[in-house]
């Protein structure tokens, strides 16, 4: 395929430049998602085999978590070659196939691009290390220790213990916001900037339409290496660690959400626009997430969107909960732009997280498609699977193994995707599995729950496709959001499009006042209520209604 007709944008072609706004995007975890080759382990072959059931479910583009040469201490989160396919998962010709594939079937690929930091075994940290003088000596973050042999900050990393690692070469100690094997670059090199986008630019040029963005607020550090302030116990919100981690004790003012990460931001987005990508940024923080989303998304020079940690809650999200959280946006972020999830590859499914009954699955998946924002549906989710059990001896998560039990890790939400009952591993592989498949998921396979047109799988169809019917719900404003008992409520507008939504997140009946105005119920398909004889909208447990605005 050409390069021009790969980005038509480049070529001055008439293109949707906001596809990527209101758009759904499938995670794939690659490990987990089809084995081609009987290893035990997905990859890119695979992926391509199993896109036709992606693009079934009406989504507008994949994020592919990451597949780069690594030495998988962290699965991928810890890169050695940014610009090439672990043997692991295949070649470079294999992602060539995977995005012809994806274009063919009408999906934009995404790709989870880590920038904040690489493996310690990339060549760029191998060269570093090796002297206070050599030419990538300036690439990492290195510091000298205090006067007692101490880090130089009191920073913490997410896995535990200090931030920082003594290098006996340098005698120095290396950033390190996650695994010691994962030392954060230096931005404050200009050519650590210029290495990056390089990076971006070589897969922008293979074909892919975007960038999931990993960490994308911890790129910078302050560069004076000040202490963070403590967090008052009362304060403590742990939504990116779990409360059992000391992380969640600071005010990461200095380790992390630097201004100057904004400059960066500017010169990627410059990049993407030649080739009429998007970008949806992860944001890591308990304090000021939405704020940071509003400062990193606001524009049309900074990113596109940032996935939101919000409603990854680990509690079920009450009406009056999402009510707030709008409202914060609202204050916060009104002109920034959000990428919701329930699930994901870091957290417990959340048809287990929230202890969700089938009904009430069925409301959140279609409150998510109606919620202002992109959307991004995890593997697996369309199945409504629930988390699964790994023991200890299974463990591969170093983070779980690590806080176990307190914190089982991360691996009850990356076992195998299950497609059908052909052997124990759900057709996933015919080798052993790296993670066991559940046998919780056996009888929840794709192909069990397509032969049946009310199961949850097709309500996912039926509520991305009313998505994409409504321009309003898919791009257009969003009112207040109000609450009376658990019934959430708001409208969405778009030219002339006006819908209201109602969604009752509770297990008992509610009861509403039907809005001003003259209102047609829509989205029977997803069971929505209409009007009652009184007038009123009598909303059964876990019920929405959805209405759309008829001109008198």
């Amino acid at each position: 395929m050409t390069k021009e007709l790969e980005h038509p944008v480049m070529a001055g072609a008439d293109v949707d430049k906001d596809w990527w706004r209101g758009a759904v995007i499938y995670q794939i975890y690659p490990r987990s998602f089809q084995d081609s080759n009987g290893d035990g382990i997905g990859d890119l072959l695979g992926i391509s085999q199993r896109l036709p059931h992606i693009a079934s479910l009406g989504v507008d583009a994949i994020w592919i978590s990451p597949f780069f040469t690594s030495p998988m201490k962290d699965f991928g989160y810890d890169v050695s070659d940014y610009c090439d396919v672990d043997p692991m998962f295949g070649s470079l010709a294999d992602f060539d196939v995977l995005v012809s594939t994806a274009h063919r079937l009408g999906l934009k690929v995404m790709i989870d691009l880590v920038l904040s930091h690489t493996s310690d075994q990339h060549a760029w940290f191998k060269e570093s290390r090796q002297s206070k003088d050599n030419d990538k000596s300036n690439w990492y973050v290195w510091a000298d220790a205090k006067e007692d042999g101490t880090p130089p900050t009191n920073w913490l990393s997410i896995f535990g213990g200090s931030a920082w690692e003594w290098d006996t070469g340098r005698c120095q100690y290396y950033l390190h916001n996650f695994l010691t094997e994962q030392p954060d670059l230096n931005f404050h090199e200009p050519q650590v900037q210029e290495a990056l986008l390089s990076v971006a630019q070589f897969w922008l040029d293979r074909g892919v339409d975007g960038f999931r963005l990993d960490t994308i607020n911890f790129y910078v550090h302050d560069k004076e290496l000040r202490d963070n302030p403590p967090l008052p116990k009362e304060k403590r919100s742990p939504i990116i660690a779990p409360e059992v981690n000391p992380y969640t004790w600071q005010i990461h003012l200095y380790d992390k959400n630097r201004p100057e990460n904004l400059d960066f931001l500017r010169k990627l987005r410059a990049l993407m626009s030649q080739y009429n990508a998007a970008a949806v940024g992860e944001i890591g923080d308990d304090l000021r997430g939405l704020e940071i989303l509003g400062e990193y998304t606001s524009g049309d020079d900074l990113m596109h969107m940032s996935y939101a940690f919000e409603l990854l809650s680990s509690k079920q999200p009450t009406a009056a909960y999402i009510a707030d959280v709008f409202a914060q946006i609202d204050q916060v972020a009104a002109d920034g732009w959000a990428c919701w999830a329930f699930s994901n590859h870091d957290v417990p499914r959340h048809v287990s997280r929230w202890g969700l009954s089938d009904a009430a699955a069925r409301c959140f998946a279609t409150l998510m498609q109606c919620l202002r924002g992109s959307t991004c549906i995890y593997q697996g989710e369309e199945l409504a699977l629930p988390e699964a059990e790994v023991a200890f001896e299974d463990l591969q998560d170093p983070y779980g193994i690590r806080f176990w039990p307190a914190f089982k890790g991360r691996d009850g939400c990356r076992t195998p995707m299950v497609w059908e009952q052909s052997n124990q591993n759900g057709g996933f592989s015919t080798g052993r599995p790296w993670l066991p498949v559940s046998n919780d998921h056996l009888h929840r396979t794709v192909a069990d729950l397509e032969q049946d047109p009310a199961t949850i799988l097709h309500h996912y169809r039926k509520a991305i496709a009313f998505r994409h019917a409504h321009k309003a719900i898919l791009k257009g404003t969003q009112t207040d959001v109000s609450v009376t008992g658990d019934v959430l409520t708001f409208v969405r507008s778009y030219g002339q499009e006006d819908i209201f939504c109602a969604f009752n997140l509770s297990g008992e009946p509610g009861v509403i006042d039907m809005p001003d105005g003259n209102w047609h119920q829509i989205g029977v398909e997803l069971g929505s209520t209409g009007a009652a004889p009184d007038g009123k909208l009598h909303l059964g447990p876990w019920q929405p209604a959805l209405m759309i605005k008829i001109a008198s």
